[in-house]
């Protein structure tokens, strides 16, 4: 668990500690929901769903830019729906996700075993990496541009399918963080469908954002890159603090929205606009 997840635990062990421990169909647990521990382990586990989630969108946002511009809204809530489905599950099979971190691949000639958790990350970061290489190369020899006709685009059906397996490794990764910070069961699933509903609502505005800017695309591109090769990290056991590598794309970001803003203001100038 990294510095992001740590910081939001230890601010609330006490309140989460205190929030009555339940599954999915227990009214008590539910009830436990409306308590001063319960509302805040809620709250701080919807802001780190939403913080978790950020990678999901942008991965979302970039395979909706290969499709039809009409098809993207319903790809992007698809997806987005796909991932709330399945952080749900995974959470009313909490027992069975548990089993996942023991070790059942060993790796020849070394001490290491794989675990379940272990080869969804591989299996899951390889893809990303992959997947993010190959749209890299795609946007800087400007395949898009050169291929006007339907070949150029993706098939909605290809773009869920890829969505949806990555949203296992995202909700995965989600799941394994909620439930280090709570055991309510019901506080779990209300702060992911939050957590959702809030990317629901920024996906469309990022989507078109990232549409809109090819640098912010291969930005967004290169942070998939990042997270691919920290997901092939993590199932081998190195641990590599997420919190590092949103700071970088955060400062990243913020230079490219600067330089966005100097260009549109020069090209104001140019056309005789205000300043």
């Amino acid at each position: 668990m990294d510095a992001l997840t740590l910081s939001a635990t230890a601010a609330t062990t006490a309140a989460a500690a205190g929030a009555a421990v339940g599954g999915a169909f227990d009214p008590a647990a539910w009830l436990a929901i409306f308590t001063a521990a319960g509302l805040v382990a809620l709250l701080t586990l919807t802001l780190l769903e939403i913080v978790l989630g950020i990678d999901n969108i942008i991965f979302i946002s970039v395979l909706c830019g290969r499709l039809p511009p009409e098809q993207r809204p319903k790809a992007r809530q698809i997806g987005l729906l796909l991932a709330m489905g399945m952080r749900i599950l995974l959470l009313l099979f909490v027992g069975w996700l548990i089993t996942l971190t023991t070790p059942i691949l060993p790796i020849p000639f070394t001490e290491k075993a794989l675990s379940g958790k272990d080869l969804i990350l591989l299996g899951g970061g390889l893809f990303l990496l992959w997947k993010s290489v190959h749209e890299i190369h795609h946007k800087v020899e400007g395949h898009a541009e050169a291929t006007a006709g339907t070949a150029a685009k993706a098939a909605l059906g290809a773009v869920l399918i890829q969505i949806m397996l990555i949203d296992l490794v995202f909700s995965l990764d989600s799941v394994i963080t909620a439930v280090g910070m709570t055991q309510n069961i019901p506080v779990m699933i209300v702060a992911v469908v939050t957590s959702v509903l809030v990317m629901m609502l920024a996906a469309r505005s990022i989507g078109e954002f990232v549409d809109r800017h090819p640098a912010v695309k291969i930005l967004a591109l290169a942070f998939l890159v990042l997270i691919g090769a920290m997901l092939v990290a993590e199932a081998w056991g190195s641990h590599v603090n997420k919190g590092y590598i949103y700071f970088a794309m955060a400062f990243a970001l913020v230079v490219e929205l600067l330089q966005i803003r100097m260009a549109s203001r020069a090209a104001r100038r140019t056309a005789g606009g205000a300043p």
